[in-house]
């Protein structure tokens, strides 16, 4: 009999969407008898969202009184003078200025909520979308192949081996190299249309409805015993609610797009208590080559986005705002020099942004060096002067508590950062 740990390491369960399919009856049909779904301990959630593309750093965090900077940007570089424009700089510190179309966060980081790590970056110099990507959300930045993605890994040291699969969530179409790995983790592309799917070397092949219930019904007495039970109850409430209808609160208004959909859906499922604690979400776009923009253009509607989905998303928490930690992150930052078409190439560090009633906010954390060609590495890029891993493992141990460096990351043995109070 295929036991429940192996019928979940297949490759996960992803739910997406489908255009007008739904729940296998089946599936309604074995938890009909469940009468109060979502009987879940409240506990912590972390919130990870994957800027994808590579954010440039330095326009969206600008360390306004660097002239070498100013100097290489001549079309792209922005002042915090309020004499400089319309739209300058908000001045954070006195060095650091956050870009004008990011001026929800500014409340959230004067309540000294949300912190800014600056300098980060990996310590694999790649400068490939592809293999950064990987090494970041695998959380070995110089070992290829890694089996698990450091999400996952967040997931098994939680040890809470008997309850829901919707512990891990990613608001994507398929499930994200982060959540990789052993431990239950779902992909859910639209709460309001989705279906089942099984995602991996299952009898060679990704499993359609039928195979799953052929599986389903050779382990039904181990599912429904253990992770199972918990798993499609999760599915049944999902099935059941209104989330077409969803009224957020405090006046949140989640902005029409990819990241503020993803959140939105996400806030549903925190608040549908399903036994959720890592949450994923994704913003493309990053890739600003090409007439990236000052003001306004392809990098400030970004910002905007970025911004007001995450702003909305943290208004609709409420109550819950204890509980929950936002982290972006993106796979390295943009050079220092503008090119020849208005935008900036593949470079090396960039910043991330974190909220939470937990962070130590009010702050631009990390080290950014004046930006003379001595200190730019390969003389062209800002430094990589904060690993990642410093600050995804503080997160992950003060939010969540995990406490296991060793396991959730690796190769690791580098110093916190104190992001966290």
């Amino acid at each position: 009999m295929t036991s429940r740990r192996g019928f979940l390491k297949a490759g996960g369960l992803a739910l997406f969407g489908i255009g007008m399919g739904g729940i296998p009856g089946f599936i309604v049909n074995a938890v009909a008898g469940i009468k109060q779904p979502g009987l879940f301990e409240r506990k912590k959630i972390l919130v990870c969202i994957f800027q994808r593309g590579a954010m440039d750093g330095l326009m969206a965090v600008t360390p306004f009184t660097d002239e070498y900077l100013k100097n290489a940007r001549p079309s792209l570089f922005m002042s915090a003078a309020k004499s400089s424009g319309n739209n300058p700089l908000i001045d954070l510190d006195g060095r650091f200025g956050l870009h004008p179309s990011m001026s929800a966060f500014e409340k959230v980081f004067r309540e000294k909520r949300m912190g800014i790590v600056h300098g980060i970056g990996s310590p694999n110099n790649t400068r490939s979308h592809f293999d950064a990507q990987d090494y970041m959300e695998s959380g070995t930045p110089f070992k290829k192949g890694t089996d698990s993605g450091w999400l996952n890994r967040v997931v098994g040291l939680l040890g809470h081996d008997g309850e829901t699969a919707l512990r891990g969530v990613s608001l994507t179409s398929s499930l994200p190299r982060s959540f990789y790995g052993d431990n239950p983790a779902v992909a859910i592309g639209s709460l309001q249309d989705f279906n089942i799917q099984m995602k991996g070397n299952v009898s060679g092949a990704n499993m359609a409805a039928k195979s799953f219930e052929d599986l389903y019904g050779k382990t039904s007495s181990g599912l429904l015993k253990e992770t199972g039970k918990e798993s499609f109850e999760a599915i049944k409430m999902l099935q059941k609610t209104d989330v077409k209808n969803y009224k957020p609160i405090n006046g949140a208004i989640y902005p029409n797009s990819a990241l503020g959909n993803s959140l939105k859906q996400i806030a549903q499922l925190i608040k549908m208590n399903v036994g959720m604690e890592v949450a994923f979400a994704e913003s493309g776009g990053w890739d600003t080559h090409f007439n990236q923009g000052r003001e306004t253009g392809i990098f400030a509607r970004n910002v905007n986005d970025l911004s007001e989905s995450i702003m909305a998303f943290w208004a609709d928490m409420g109550t819950m705002q204890d509980d929950v930690t936002v982290m972006t992150m993106t796979e390295f930052g943009r050079t220092v020099k503008q090119n020849g078409t208005g935008g900036t190439d593949h470079g090396r560090a960039s910043c991330n942004f974190i909220l939470g009633n937990g962070v130590n906010g009010g702050l631009v954390h990390g080290i950014v060096n004046p930006m003379a060609i001595e200190n730019l590495e390969d003389g062209r890029d800002l430094a990589v002067t904060t690993d990642f891993r410093a600050v995804f493992s503080e997160v992950a141990d003060k939010h969540l508590k995990i406490n296991n460096d060793k396991v959730l990351f690796p190769d690791w043995s580098g110093t916190k950062i104190g992001m966290m109070s």
